[in-house]
């Protein structure tokens, strides 16, 4: 998006800039050649170059004639030329004043832009926390409303038992008055027994009314239960729904992107699991109210009347699902073993089951186990479950432990620190499909009981994929697999299903992400444009869609590795050796080398940037201006070269570099980070050497022939050293278009300094 229709977008931002811009560069010229004035590199106008300054202003003042001409309506059409009148004559006397104007009012917009999307940011965040209060208010109230539900019902449980035993009771009378009337039946006739039989007779018969009534106000009430149960029921499945299936799949999904580099801003485990305690809690309360009301109907057996079904069993069978399900469920891996897994290395993940405290798991602490299988093995444990002889793709030491209780916490769990992979079963390839691009997980399993071993859980959860390697040089490759998987699965998929091809805005965000988490800045909307050029060239990202073949199986043109190596190779190199200046905006980094030429060719001798190679894997190079305002670019330096010595020292060596591209003095910008050195000291005896990196004869230019303050180069004082200083001198190739490869003379030098330490 251009900087302008942010403006745009913004009601409060373009108030802002109503008041800042002058009447001498009025709002109307930046509506109408908006995209023509942030195209110009305005801060390569300078005072040094008035003629320039007016040769653009004189481009932007025929737009604006034109912009004038081409209006219809009248009104519009006098005001532009107006303005158009105005700003010609301010151009006239004042045009670098004008650029001044420009810059100061493109500068505003920057930075009211920022504080709109920090204030914007902010919100952001604030609402996400609103959000997040917001479902655990709705999910607490839920189960504050069903606690006090089962509560009630708990009290109805206690009144049908009670019923029952007054029913009993009658009923023994019943009883008994059928025995005394027995006994009567065997005594002589008399008037006595004729009295006795009518008085028992009238007594059992009231007893029997009695009981019919009692018998049909316990059966109305069982079914009056049944329903309520029910009822509760169908409410302990709704926000078992909403914790399970969309909480706790939005926290693991967003633990999957923080594979990525996503920072987490979803509900935390310890709130689920402060969800998922009370609700266990509450199913099993309504579980055993269940199993109550069966005991009391085998206590007293009453006929449902015809039509009306006995729901009790259903019931029982439904509620063990229910409590089933969020058992299985909230068995997690809080900490996921390592997505990209090297054979024989050491690794560790930390699992916890999010019921454990409440239904006393922990009073019998279970073993968990830990075993590597496939893609295929993972889709026939998600289909059929796990078997407890399933079959492994191999062997991992210390994969057994037992969970541990932390009595502070009420946390039930277990961390894996010490497990290694001894032996990997690989699959067959399927067509041109690598090592790198297998996918495995890790199966957690275990088994335990509860309610006096009344019901046995098998539980087992899968890791996010894991691609095992076996040599460093596959790291690249299998972290863009696991890359993919992250930045693309989806909730519920087949393991492990992701799409061939994505939007390209889809995979930017995801390669921002990575560049915050590698380098704590994320990449500038410039950035991103070059990097979709080097996948699509010119045509426009946002209509085109990103294979996994272009991000990492085709070679990008005129190179040997894929864009993905390409890119994971500079992350690399920032986040190992460059991570200050790129976040000191000292590097420009992703830009083409023709557009590094346009800019430097047009600015002083000793003006310098530092973008990312496009032939070296993670190689930086130095573009400069040179005596003949030609564009010179040294050869890349890799991560190697910086270990001899580092960027900033390298920059301080080269007396040809002065300005940090547009206009920044180069001690101004690098020197907090050059390397301080006692020279002319002595150290047990030995005069210190020290490394500097010179360029070819030929390419040197003196502070005299700029008339500029050259950087004070570091003494050398061994004559081995400068043996050393010789063999790093940096070729620059004779094709400026060309950049060459210091591979050899940084072995050179790697020799030499071994020599030299030795000694």
């Amino acid at each position: 998006m251009s900087q302008w229709a942010k403006v745009e977008r913004s009601s409060n931002i373009f108030r802002q800039m109503q008041q800042y811009y002058p009447p001498h560069f009025p709002l109307e010229v930046r509506y109408f050649l908006c995209e023509w004035i942030e195209e110009q590199q305005w801060d390569e106008i300078d005072e040094i170059n008035p003629e320039h300054a007016k040769q653009v202003l004189d481009i932007m003042l025929d737009l604006l004639r034109q912009k004038a001409e081409s209006q219809e309506h009248f009104i519009v059409r006098i005001k532009l030329e107006e303005i158009y009148q105005n700003l010609q004559n301010y151009i006239e006397t004042n045009a670098l004043g004008m650029v001044q104007v420009i810059k100061n009012c493109l500068a505003a917009e920057i930075k009211f832009i920022e504080q709109a999307e920090q204030a914007m940011q902010q919100q952001q965040i604030q609402k996400a926390l609103s959000e997040h209060h917001r479902i655990n208010d709705l999910i607490m109230n839920e189960i504050q409303n069903l606690t006090r539900r089962l509560q009630s019902s708990e009290n109805d449980v206690k009144n049908l038992q009670h019923k029952q035993e007054m029913c009993i009771i009658e009923y023994n009378k019943m009883q008994k008055c059928a025995g005394l009337l027995q006994q009567l039946s065997n005594m002589p006739n008399s008037q006595e027994k004729i009295n006795k039989e009518a008085q028992l007779k009238q007594q059992k018969e009231q007893i029997d009314d009695k009981l019919t009534k009692m018998a049909q106000e316990i059966l109305r009430h069982r079914i009056e239960l049944s329903k309520k149960f029910e009822q509760t029921m169908f409410k302990l499945q709704e926000i078992q729904k909403e914790i399970l299936d969309n909480q706790l799949v939005a926290w693991k999904r967003q633990q999957q992107l923080s594979g990525n580099g996503l920072v987490l801003d979803s509900v935390s485990i310890e709130t689920i699991q402060n969800w998922v305690e009370n609700l266990a809690e509450l199913i099993w309360q309504n579980r055993q109210q269940i199993k109550k009301c069966s005991q009391l109907q085998q206590h007293l057996h009453i006929m449902f009347p015809e039509g009306t079904e006995d729901m009790l069993p259903k019931l029982n069978d439904a509620i063990t699902r229910i409590l089933s399900s969020l058992v299985t469920s909230t068995f997690i891996i809080e900490v996921q073993p390592p997505q990209v897994l090297k054979k024989d290395a050491r690794f560790g993940a930390v699992l916890r089951f999010l019921v454990g405290k409440t239904l006393n798991i922990h009073m019998n602490l279970p073993q968990v186990k830990a075993t590597i299988i496939s893609e295929n093995q993972a889709k026939e444990s998600m289909s059929n479950g796990v078997k407890t002889n399933n079959n492994t793709s191999g062997d991992i030491l210390n994969n057994t432990g037992t969970m541990e209780y932390q009595p502070t916490t009420g946390q039930l769990g277990i961390s894996f620190r010490n497990m290694q992979l001894k032996k990997i079963k690989r699959a067959d390839k399927k067509g041109t499909e690598a090592v790198t691009e297998e996918k495995f997980c890790i199966l957690f399993q275990s088994e335990f009981s509860v309610g006096s071993n009344e019901l046995v859980f098998q539980v087992w959860t899968l890791s996010l994929p894991v691609v095992v390697t076996v040599h460093g040089n596959q790291e690249c490759n299998a972290t863009a697999t696991v890359f993919w998987d992250n930045a693309f699965a989806e909730a519920g998929r087949d393991p492990f299903f992701v799409p061939d091809q994505v939007e390209w805005s889809r995979l930017s965000e995801q390669l921002n992400l990575k560049c915050i988490a590698c380098t704590g800045t994320s990449l500038s909307q410039t950035n991103l444009a070059y990097l979709a050029t080097k996948l699509f060239g010119n045509k426009d990202p946002n209509t085109s869609l990103v294979s996994w073949a272009q991000f990492n199986k085709d070679l990008l043109p005129n190179t040997t590795f894929t864009f993905w190596e390409w890119f994971f190779a500079i992350i690399k190199l920032i986040k190992d050796n460059l991570k200050d200046f790129w976040n000191d905006d000292a590097i420009v980094g992703f830009v083409s080398k023709n557009q590094a030429q346009d800019w430097l060719s047009k600015k002083p001798v000793g003006t310098f940037l530092l973008r990312f190679s496009d032939s070296q894997l993670g190689g930086i190079t130095i573009a400069y201006t040179g005596l003949k305002q030609e564009v010179l670019n040294l050869a890349p330096f890799t991560s190697k070269d910086f270990h001899i010595r580092g960027l900033a020292d390298r920059l301080k060596d080269l007396d040809n570099l002065v300005y940090l591209y547009p206009n920044k003095p180069k001690d101004d910008v690098f020197s907090k980070n050059y390397t301080l050195t006692d020279e002319g000291t002595t150290k047990n005896g030995y005069i210190p050497s020290l490394i500097k990196i010179t360029l070819p004869n030929g390419f040197h230019h003196t502070a005299e022939s700029e008339n500029k303050q050259p950087c004070s180069p570091d003494v050398i004082y061994e004559s081995t050293e400068n043996s050393l200083q010789n063999m790093e001198e940096l070729p620059l190739s004779p094709n400026m278009n060309q950049e060459l490869d210091t591979d050899f003379p940084n072995m050179m030098a790697d020799l030499l300094l071994s020599s030299i330490m030795s000694s």
